[in-house]
């Protein structure tokens, strides 16, 4: 009989050496490393002159118009600072609306026509940039042949040192656009949206007395991701185009016995984590978290909050720094949000809250009925996510994450918040009676062990299946997915808040003017408007099928899939919404619209002709393989009067589930074939109603098949080896 030998080997991956070297050994102060390869404040202040120092300070914490004198000044001294650091290049480091970096080096290097060269870094240089524009998604914002784009320095977000094998080199955040004006960025609508909080906050706490300080939304980004064995990952050509496994059964064991999670990180991962830390904390990424997480080789990865604008960026130096560091140990950072079926999935909770550098808005205190400016602030994100359930649902709407939303591991497409019984309890209150006069009390949790403390205990437990959850001072957008660019999602919760800050302010304003004092047009504002958003509470199990048919019955939305999702985002309230208060303009929206209705088609798209690839070139050829071993060995048994009735049963079995599979694939390869209508819309929609369908019913048959040909037959790594070998 016929064998072929594994192009994997699962003995090599589970030995990798991961014993570390004398300069691992080395241990890292960490004071002294983070922010050294940052050119932040610190540096500024030590390198500029006082004035144009003074200058860009104001800019960064007052959001004020930069002085163009200044662009000079510090050119030159992050050109010294970036060449002491051994850079040779630097990039304008911008995201374009691929959801991922993007970035073109120039050399410092300068020629004198001498036939020497000089060092060279002037203030146009800093400011602006002209990288081609041509290849980077615009939604129908202008046409291919206009390759004009202009990158323009983020000076509120500080630049910093990449350093790798092959050298170092400056990366300045930018913000990137077309010829036009228009943003072809993820960071420019991001900084529009926090300006425009930024107003309507300094707004309200004029009118509570508060000194009117700036105003900064802030987030803090969880990173959950898989690590595998590099061996196998490039022996699955679903995982290296799709980013996930289209095939595979699950292994006899999984998560079911709760001991990954939160378990002893494994030597090899977390050596790898430590590299990633470090090299994070060099880029002034305040990462203070790991541990495992639920699926066997799944970890995560969490920083504390930062203003809105750098949270975004040193969330994607999270994900390309993971990236990266994981090859050096062989292994492959996974962040699809779904790369093994029936496993666990990876999302990305947002953290948000606003504040100014004196005091978070949402920060309830211990007697948050009291707290009438927490009160208002709170009510005012309440009264967002109820006006606008569509848009937050479709800030997270993309292929990866229609396979987590609504399972048991990740909240539903019904958007809820969540309050907790302590902030829900002074709601009603407010509610029935139009103040609330007391506030559940925390207290302490005894264990019943004189030996150990007692806890100060939360006035709320928590609630994971909520996918808008208050947390105590602020609230987590659990709906991301892992791969995803937070900014879109920030930028949406930023401009929805500010819409609300703004109404709230209007009304109250109003009933000023007509003489009532700020307490009572407080108290009967809150009220009024509680009625309006407590549809959208929900304290309970997301998860419930009860909650499917109470939540329709609240009025609110149940968009399940991306394609439900996406027309939201061009509904007329959220072109005027976004056009208001200049965060987007109608064009920018409809071209993000076309830009993740071509990603979902794409994405799909690929794995459709991966999984009809696969089937057609491995799956296939190695279960007739086995067919032929099964009927050679019933052959030499009638040879020798032995009856073989196990082998022809099987036999018979395999040879039904090929021919299964030659019909399945055979219809998903009409279907590849077709790729729906003309516009990208009707083809996405094919993606939806017709791609997908055949792909499953083939990874049905496929699936099948894998728990009947022999291991050594099968051509791909299994989810066993993925999984387990640590």
């Amino acid at each position: 009989m016929s064998r072929v030998i594994p192009r994997f080997d699962t003995l090599a991956a589970a030995k990798f050496d991961s014993s570390p070297s004398s300069e691992k050994r080395h241990r890292t102060n960490l004071e002294e490393v983070f922010g050294e390869n940052v050119f932040g404040l610190h540096e500024m202040k030590s390198r500029l002159p006082s004035a144009q120092y003074e200058a860009l300070l104001s800019t960064i914490q007052n959001r004020t118009e930069l002085d163009g004198s200044v662009a000079d000044a510090v050119a030159s001294a992050m050109k010294e600072w970036a060449l002491e650091k051994g850079a040779t290049h630097y990039t304008h480091w911008f995201q374009p609306l691929t959801g991922s970096t993007a970035e073109k080096h120039d050399s410092f290097l300068k020629p004198t026509g001498d036939g020497r060269a000089i060092t060279e870094f002037r203030g146009k240089e800093l400011v602006q940039g002209e990288p081609d524009a041509s290849s980077f998604p615009s939604g129908g914002l202008r046409a291919t042949f206009e390759a004009r784009g202009y990158t323009a320095w983020d000076p509120t977000s500080p630049a910093f040192i990449m350093e790798g094998p092959g050298g170092a080199y400056l990366c300045i955040p930018t913000a990137f656009a077309s010829w036009a004006g228009d943003a072809l960025d993820k960071k420019t609508p991001l900084l529009r949206s926090m300006d425009a909080i930024d107003v309507q906050a300094r707004r309200a706490l004029k009118l509570f007395g508060s000194p009117p300080k700036p105003v900064t939304p802030t987030c803090g980004a969880e990173q959950e991701f898989f690590l595998v064995d590099e061996e196998f990952y490039y022996r699955r050509p679903d995982l290296q185009t799709a980013g996930r496994t289209l095939f595979g059964t699950k292994p006899p064991k999984g998560q079911e016995l709760d001991d990954h999670y939160f378990g002893s990180i494994p030597d090899r991962i977390l050596e790898c984590m430590n590299e990633v830390e470090v090299d994070l904390y060099r880029l002034g990424v305040p990462i203070t978290t790991r541990h495992n997480e639920v699926a066997p080789g799944q970890y995560e990865m969490a920083p504390i909050y930062e203003d809105a604008n750098q949270a975004a960026d040193h969330q994607q130096l999270v994900m390309s720094t993971l990236r990266r560091v994981a090859r050096k140990y062989g292994l492959v950072c996974l962040m699809h949000e779904k790369p093994f079926q029936g496993v666990n999935g990876s999302g990305k909770h947002l953290n948000w809250s606003m504040g100014t550098e004196d005091q978070n808005l949402l920060e309830p205190g211990d007697t948050p009925h009291d707290n009438m400016q927490f009160l208002f602030f709170c009510s005012a994100t309440l009264k967002a996510v109820a006006a606008h359930q569509d848009l937050l649902r479709a800030a997270v709407a993309h292929a990866g994450n229609d396979h987590r939303l609504g399972a048991n591991e990740a909240p539903p497409a019904i958007i809820s918040a969540f309050c907790g019984d302590q902030l829900q309890d002074v709601f009603e209150q407010i509610e029935k009676a139009g103040e609330a006069t007391s506030s559940k009390p925390s207290g302490l949790l005894g264990l019943g062990v004189k030996v150990l403390p007692n806890l100060p205990k939360h006035a709320g437990d928590r609630n994971r299946t909520s996918p808008f959850a208050f947390t105590g001072n602020k609230w987590e957008f659990r709906a991301l997915g892992s791969s995803q660019s937070v900014s879109f999602p920030a930028m949406v919760l930023n401009t929805i808040v500010a819409e609300a800050i703004d109404d709230l302010c209007t009304k109250l304003e109003a009933e000023l003017e007509k003489g009532t004092s700020f307490d009572d047009a407080l108290r009967g504002l809150l009220a009024s408007e509680i009625h309006e958003f407590k549809h959208v509470i929900f304290n309970g199990d997301n998860y419930s099928d009860e909650w499917v048919t109470e939540a329709e019955g609240r009025g609110l939305l149940n968009l399940r899939s991306t394609m439900d999702a996406l027309p939201k985002i061009v509904d007329e309230k959220n072109l005027e919404l976004f056009e208001k208060y200049g965060v987007l303009s109608h064009r920018e929206l409809e071209s993000r619209y076309e830009i993740f209705v071509e990603q979902y088609f794409i994405a799909i798209n690929i794995e459709g002709e991966t999984a009809q690839y696969m089937a057609e070139t491995m799956f296939m050829p190695a279960s007739v393989r086995y067919l032929s071993d099964l009927l050679t060995a019933a052959e030499r048994a009638d040879d020798l009067g032995m009856k073989a009735d196990g082998v022809m049963a099987t036999a018979k079995r395999v040879n039904d589930l090929i021919d299964q599979l030659n019909e399945k694939v055979g219809i998903l390869a009409e279907q590849n074939q077709e790729l729906g209508g003309d516009d990208v819309v009707s083809k996405a929609e094919h993606m939806r109603t017709n791609i997908i369908p055949a792909m499953n019913e083939v990874r049905d048959v496929v699936d099948r098949l894998e728990r009947v040909v022999p291991d050594d037959l099968w051509p791909v790594p299994a989810y066993r080896d993925m999984l387990f070998v640590k």
